[in-house]
């Protein structure tokens, strides 16, 4: 099956769980505070409907348009835009005749399920699977070091000890706490083994995502090749599966990440390698493509090293990963209102880049958990037609003891919604820009 397929199945099948569990979130206290639900949809029913089927009060059904889906209940002002039902008299049964605290918890009941559901599911991932640690004994020859890593004071073969004073399970997260986190110092091992403390600028994170370098500490391992892609320069040069470059134009090389620096500015360019090969040298001409490429796939020599866990401590990691997923998540999202981090917004596509390209459980399961902090933030967001909107007019209420009267509601909602088409339509065009680019 096309990669691009599988990424839709998946993306499709987990949307629709979300989509489910978000609406039921909304559904249940509604039915427990006896407010009639008209209907239930996974998917919007525009002009017509997949499937549909009343029980009850309730017509449950799937429509056709996958970007979203609703529960509408009566007498409340969302996207359905039912003035004529406003128009009538208030009953008992109706959203707008309820309690404010009610009204308030049936709104924050689909936000409330994906922030539950996605702690839950990395509990699950953990406890089924265990966690992933990468310790400095994985990378014996530490850390390469971008140019902006080297003014702030790494150094090549830098070992991460700690980051403000506690050690990281995960060396590479480095990278991910240096963006969006305020770290104020690093602990670092030397490669002569002297051990250094860095202080870390305030501006850091700013400064990695402006100049583009997201990882400024990577991995280092030997330039070793995987394998060569046929049909590219490297194949008809002679380099073959296993070979160790170790020079490249009299310059040493020691890992991928010099030699990719060494390539990047010399496209069209003929250069002389030193390869090892079979406990012999041998040297081997190749003339780098336009890209400054070779054609070949690095033998990635980094091994994850899996660690089980109790159920007592999936759901204590668990809780601690989702917590700063969503910490991480809503900590980046300062970056959405530059020009650069406008112009990265995704649609769909990119969300569904988040899915491996074969079928993975844990892959899904991650990246459902992960889109399920998404959503829950997405729609605490404080604009009409979201959750959030409903909630910040039903606090008012509450604070004030005044209810916004139907009229501005109704615009608000309008305004809300076309806000909300804009910005689908802005993610999405992003990401149908991004894959005619490349």
């Amino acid at each position: 099956m096309e990669p691009m397929v599988m990424k839709g199945i998946q993306l499709l099948l987990s949307l629709s769980i979300l989509i489910v569990l978000h609406e039921l979130g909304h559904f249940i206290p509604a039915k427990i505070f006896k407010t009639r639900v008209e209907k239930f949809f996974l998917f919007f029913d525009v002009k017509f409907a997949l499937f549909k089927k009343k029980f009850g009060d309730t017509v449950y059904g799937i429509g056709w348009l996958p970007l979203g889906g609703y529960v509408k209940i009566s007498g409340m002002i969302d996207e359905s835009m039912d003035k004529e039902q406003m128009a009538q008299s208030p009953q008992p049964w109706e959203f707008r005749t309820k309690p404010a605290w009610q009204r308030l918890i049936i709104m924050l009941g689909g936000v409330t399920v994906n922030l539950i559901l996605g702690f839950l599911i990395y509990m699950m991932i953990l406890f089924v699977w265990g966690k992933n640690t990468l310790p400095n004994s994985a990378m014996p020859l530490g850390m390469g070091v971008s140019p902006l890593a080297k003014e702030i004071g790494f150094e090549k073969g830098d070992q991460i000890l700690k980051v403000d004073g506690k050690p990281l399970e995960v060396a590479l997260d480095i990278n991910k706490m240096l963006l969006i986190r305020s770290v104020e110092e690093v602990e670092v091992e030397r490669s002569n083994g002297r051990k250094v403390t860095l202080s870390i600028p305030e501006n850091i994170g700013d400064r990695m995502f402006s100049s583009g370098q997201m990882s400024i500490l990577y991995p280092r391992f030997p330039a070793e090749i995987d394998s060569v892609l046929t049909d590219r320069n490297a194949y008809y040069a002679g380099f073959t599966a296993g070979d160790k470059i170790i020079a490249a134009d009299d310059v040493i090389i020691e890992d991928w990440g010099e030699l990719r620096d060494f390539n990047s500015d010399k496209s069209n360019m003929s250069i002389q390698y030193v390869v090892e090969r079979d406990k012999t040298r041998d040297t081997i001409n190749l003339i780098l493509d336009a890209e400054g490429k070779m054609g070949i796939i690095p033998r990635n020599s980094i091994k994850i090293i899996q660690m089980e866990l109790s159920l007592g401590e999936s759901i204590v990691e668990g809780f601690s990963y989702g917590y700063w997923t969503l910490y991480d998540y809503v900590a980046q999202f300062k970056y959405v209102f530059t020009k650069k981090g406008a112009s990265q917004l995704g649609g769909f596509g990119a969300i569904g880049s988040l899915f491996p390209s074969s079928w993975d459980w844990r892959a899904f399961w991650a990246s459902t958990a992960f889109i399920s902090i998404i959503l829950a933030f997405m729609n605490l967001l404080p604009i009409p037609a979201l959750d959030g909107g409903h909630v910040m007019f039903l606090l008012y209420e509450m604070i004030s003891g005044k209810k916004p009267n139907d009229k501005f509601m109704e615009y608000a909602q309008m305004v809300g919604f076309f806000m909300l088409l804009a910005l689908v339509i802005y993610a999405n065009g992003n990401d149908l820009f991004r894959f005619l680019s490349n």
